[in-house]
């Protein structure tokens, strides 16, 4: 039989494809990254599909290529050698809500619309990025340690325990959800540590180059019963990092962001270009966003007693109370919650994309002192690539209570535009380059930029390829990505 047939035998005829029309679905995303077809797609329905796909990809040496959605920003799902794309959509089930301990065991295809809209039902809400895209992986967007936006220590990281099919085949948990009995014994999953070595670590970042992941356990938080929004404006970002580092300090507030005008104007526009132009001229240059959340028990109090600290701070720094509302965004103040809690309206157009069209990303992390310095250092490359500078956004991400910063750096350009495309890739390539050279670390570096990370690192990057080869020799899981 030939591959396409090995295939249909595992997943079914119907779950499986060599069109070329159908493939080219997954020969390129939201990315500048080069396109790259694969020869196959297959759609596994269960875990035991996914094992027989991995140990035929190591019996014919062919690529495998997991991909939980169909939506990518940053070239991780391209299948740069060819091979098999595993196509994990139809495994989209939730599978369990602790509510007592807030843990929820999702499979890979679930999205972050579908996982928000199901804990709202029991009075809990997801750790989620900024506005993620509705058809996005909640899974995967965890697995690549997405920024969450609320920067509690106990929040760094929201995986508890996961699944995985390792590069040979062979089935791995992690945590308590490798002991006998489970998903019904006593621990029920909720420990990430151990015993001993936690293995989760291991497959986090790694674009699936150690395994297929095919459930995982993410933590979830309670649903704030009363909320109050705060807008601190600032005309230059030096002036927002006191204020964080003191608000974090103190543990105030749930949700903290930093964002740009043009950023905060193109999530906040309705129409376009007439909002986005008019929110960007009216709108201060920086915006401090900050919700006080009350939970299930006295939450006026809390609200209360964190809106004294955050006017004190104010006061000691001998700057303005932070306000409840925002200047050309009358009613802001009531829907923002919601909105930072939930995946972006699958009915507007994706606030990265209304613009121009499409966007290319580049984020890192540094401390918040240094994210004014970084400010202005990917000027030089933006400016040396012809891009306008008053059309940069910028987001910056308290990590941890402020012991470090998401700092994202977005290029909006029109992807129709091939000279234009061209020009951002270079631009993203030469920033990467600056911002490394000057102390950015990227904790996940994709492309391009992987490259110039594991060069820095030599030991490391040796460390890491023997696991690699110990784990899978025969080089079939996502081959040509990270330093593979």
């Amino acid at each position: 039989m030939g591959m396409k047939e090995d295939l249909a035998a595992i997943v079914g005829v119907e779950n499986v494809s060599a069109d070329a029309e159908e493939l080219k679905l997954y020969s390129k995303d939201y990315s500048v990254s080069m396109p790259s077809m694969p020869n196959y797609v297959a759609r596994p329905k269960n875990v035991e599909e996914i094992q027989n796909i991995v140990k035929l990809a190591n019996r014919t040496q062919i690529p495998l290529i997991p991909c939980s959605s169909s939506i990518h920003f940053n070239g991780a799902a391209l299948p740069v050698q060819g091979g098999i794309m595993v196509d994990l959509r139809k495994m989209n089930r939730i599978l369990n809500i602790d509510i007592r301990n807030r843990a929820i065991r999702i499979e890979p295809g679930v999205t972050w619309t579908q996982l928000q809209d199901e804990l709202d039902r029991h009075d809990l809400m997801a750790l989620n990025p900024l506005f993620a895209h509705p058809l996005k992986s909640a899974l995967s967007g965890s697995l690549e340690r997405e920024p969450m936006l609320i920067p509690k220590f106990e929040y760094g990281d929201p995986i508890l325990n996961l699944e995985v099919v390792l590069p040979n085949g062979d089935l791995m948990r992690s945590g308590s959800s490798c002991t006998v009995g489970f998903p019904d014994n006593a621990a029920d999953g909720v420990n990430p540590q151990g015993p001993g070595i936690d293995w989760v670590k291991l497959f986090q970042g790694a674009q699936g180059t150690m395994g297929i992941v095919t459930w995982m356990i993410v933590k979830a938080e309670v649903k704030p019963k009363v909320n109050k929004t705060f807008f601190m404006p600032f005309e230059r970002i030096d002036q927002a990092i006191e204020p964080i580092y003191r608000i974090q300090k103190n543990m105030i507030g749930s949700e903290c962001l930093l964002l740009n005008r043009v950023n905060l104007a193109a999530i906040l526009a309705e129409k376009w270009p007439g909002d986005f132009s008019f929110l960007r001229e009216i709108l201060p240059p920086w915006t401090l966003i900050l919700i006080l959340a009350g939970g299930w028990r006295r939450p006026e109090e809390r609200i209360e007693y964190e809106e004294e600290a955050l006017n004190r701070i104010t006061m000691e720094l001998g700057i303005p109370e932070a306000h409840t509302s925002l200047k050309g965004a009358p009613g802001l103040e009531k829907k923002l919650p919601g909105m930072l809690r939930n995946a972006w309206p699958s009915e507007k157009v994706y606030w990265k994309f209304g613009y121009k069209g499409s966007c290319q990303d580049i984020y890192f992390h540094t401390v918040l002192s240094k994210a004014p310095d970084f400010t202005e250092i990917v000027t030089e490359p933006v400016a040396a690539n012809g891009y306008p500078l008053d059309e940069i956004g910028i987001y910056i991400q308290p990590l941890e209570r402020g012991r470090a910063c998401h700092f994202e750096c977005n290029f909006y350009y029109n992807p129709q535009d091939t000279k234009t495309a061209n020009r951002i890739h270079n631009l993203y390539v030469e920033a990467a380059e600056t911002l490394i050279n000057n102390g950015a670390f990227f904790t996940r570096p994709y492309g391009p930029v992987a490259n110039m990370v594991y060069d820095k690192a030599a030991s490391y990057t040796a460390a890491l390829k023997k696991t690699k080869h110990w784990l899978d020799p025969n080089n079939v899981m996502a081959p040509g990505r990270l330093c593979f």
